[in-house]
């Protein structure tokens, strides 16, 4: 049995929960909780829906500064026994949640759509194409730049299939296809981006008609984190979070009176909303580990001297963790949290061969053959001279690590902050350039055979390329621009649909008497379909067909008029 807050911790959170993962709800009794300064916690023991373990819910919080102490009975088979468990409640830093500044561009960056009003995402420019490059949209999720903020699917070529418009001063990232109860659904990081290099929000499931089917929140207190969202296949979600938290840095050059930001793991029951599992930065790595300094830090502006960025379940259950600000890559007992093994920094591991350390580095992911690979930003401050994806290959035999491949883009790019590396199942390799507004796509041999990129000031956190089979359930829209006599021009879309291959625009005396009058092959996101001065009226619809011409949507009927004043 594992549980969360791990014994001897020092950064729980007053709203904590105590998770109890490993064993079945009802071998867990007298479950005893108790503060050393707010006295006995009743509560209620709430069962996770996978049935392999339950947490404690306690009716009010904890005190800060506060230990608290657990004790339970766990029965096994027909002996039962004691459980102890005791963990301190952190001094919170109550941080703001100022956002991230927000770029304005020129309308030449921003796409507008007649039939779409609503829409108005950044411009995408593809500037190298191959019909060699891996079949697929393209997935991302641009934010503080010009236009909209908000998920975003592109075709094969770069063309705009999908936009899902955010409010003002709320992003999203890490949009992407996994897949959730046997189904391929889309899923993405909501919320606001702080000044701070974290998130606070929460993390969305749609499915294949773009319908949100569930959120996943963080627990004990905390809001989910913008930097990782990854479905397991038992139906669990590994999420990001970050606590600021009062401490003394003395010891590593900062302030007596400090602050901390403690990075955090947590496995969500998205059933239930429960905390199965949680793993902290604080408890697990020693902030001497960092290449961030902590002489600067303030209350106000806390040691970010982790910075948690991927969360990849290995093939063997363990966990896979990156930490920007110690350079190092940590392969997680997911039971214990306790570090097997660290892959670069100033504690790696393995003995690092020529090219294969990375620095400040993003998404690592252990791959079927056992590599790691990941995005090496080798900035913020430059370390390297360019930022690249690599592969690396570890020797457990001799304990040391060596660089299998590598992918840089042709004209250098080094990106400070974000970025990807995705393996795709033909041998190629997609890469999101996180700060800089670049996506590419390479060749197993390192060769350029798709790159685009969104204007200047834009960002998205990683992009990705995944087959995907969308059908909205709203129907098409569509616009007119009246022309001379019964002529114009109907402009048509369909949001999310990605199998129109053509449109058909239908006229009529009355909104069920509609008869075809023209009909053209899908041109982008939005059609233009000119009229014949003698299209019958007043009534107008469109209806979305595909390749082999059977209608597969149809927008309302509408008046011209109506239609014109879209």
């Amino acid at each position: 049995m594992t549980v969360s807050p791990q014994p001897g911790s020092r950064d729980a959170t007053p709203q904590t929960q105590i998770s109890f993962l490993g064993v079945g709800a009802a071998e867990l009794s007298r479950v005893r909780v108790s503060g050393s300064l707010s006295g006995a916690h009743p509560g209620r023991l709430l069962a996770y829906s996978q049935g392999d373990g339950a947490s404690f819910l306690p009716a009010r919080a904890f005190r800060e500064g506060e230990t608290v102490t657990v004790t339970a009975s766990l029965r096994s088979g027909a002996a039962v026994r004691g459980m102890l468990d005791r963990f301190v409640i952190a001094h919170q830093d109550p941080l703001s949640s100022t956002p991230e500044p927000t770029h304005a561009g020129s309308a030449a960056e921003i796409q507008s759509f007649r039939s779409r009003p609503d829409l108005h995402p950044p411009t995408v420019a593809v500037t190298t194409q191959s019909a060699a490059a891996a079949a697929g949209e393209i997935f991302l999720a641009p934010y503080n730049g010009p236009g909209q903020s908000g998920p975003m699917v592109l075709d094969s070529s770069g063309g705009l299939i999908w936009f899902k418009p955010l409010p003002s001063g709320t992003s999203a990232t890490n949009f992407q296809v996994q897949q959730y109860g046997g189904r391929p659904v889309l899923t993405w990081w909501q919320g606001s981006i702080t000044v701070h290099g974290f998130g606070l929000g929460e993390d969305r499931i749609a499915n294949g008609s773009y319908t949100e089917i569930g959120r996943v929140r963080a627990g004990n207190g905390l809001r989910a984190d913008l930097h990782e969202f990854q479905l397991t296949p038992a139906g669990t979600a590994l999420i990001s979070a970050y606590e600021p938290i009062y401490c003394n840095l003395s010891a590593n050059g900062g302030p007596r009176h400090g602050a901390v930001t403690d990075a955090l793991m947590q496995e969500i029951d998205p059933k239930t909303g429960l905390v199965m599992f949680q793993w902290t930065s604080v408890d697990h790595v020693a902030m001497s580990e960092s290449y961030a300094s902590a002489a600067a830090s303030t209350t106000g502006l806390p040691f970010d001297f982790f910075h948690l960025n991927s969360i990849d379940l290995a093939p063997d259950g363990s966990l896979l963790i990156s930490a920007r600000n110690t350079w190092g890559v940590y392969d997680l007992n997911s039971s214990s949290g306790q570090v097997q093994w660290r892959l670069g920094g100033k504690r790696s591991s393995f003995a690092m061969a020529p090219g294969s350390a990375t620095a400040w580095q993003h998404d690592a992911r252990e791959l079927a053959n056992g590599t790691i690979s990941m995005f090496d930003n080798g900035a913020s401050p430059k370390v390297h001279g360019q930022s690249r994806g690599v592969v690396v290959s570890l020797n457990a035999q001799n304990h040391s690590a060596a660089l299998l491949s590598q992918f840089e883009r042709p004209s250098p790019l080094l990106a400070d902050s974000q970025g990807n590396l995705q393996s795709l199942a033909n041998g190629d390799w997609f890469l999101g350039w996180g700060q800089i507004p670049d996506f590419s796509e390479l060749d197993g041999a390192g060769k350029l055979i798709f790159d685009a990129h969104l204007p200047p000031l834009d960002q998205s956190y990683r992009d990705f390329r995944f087959q995907w089979t969308g059908t909205p359930v709203h129907p098409p829209a569509f616009s007119l621009a009246p022309g001379a006599g019964g002529g114009g021009e109907v402009f048509a879309s369909w949001n999310g649909a990605t199998q129109v291959a053509s449109w058909r625009v239908l006229a009529g005396p009355t909104r069920t008497a509609l008869t075809p009058v023209a009909e053209l092959p899908r041109s982008g996101f939005e059609t233009a379909i000119a009229l014949s001065p003698a299209t019958p009226g007043p009534y107008l619809s469109v209806q979305a067909l595909n390749g082999a011409g059977a209608v597969i949507g149809t927008g309302a009927p509408s008046t011209r008029a109506a239609a014109a004043a879209r």
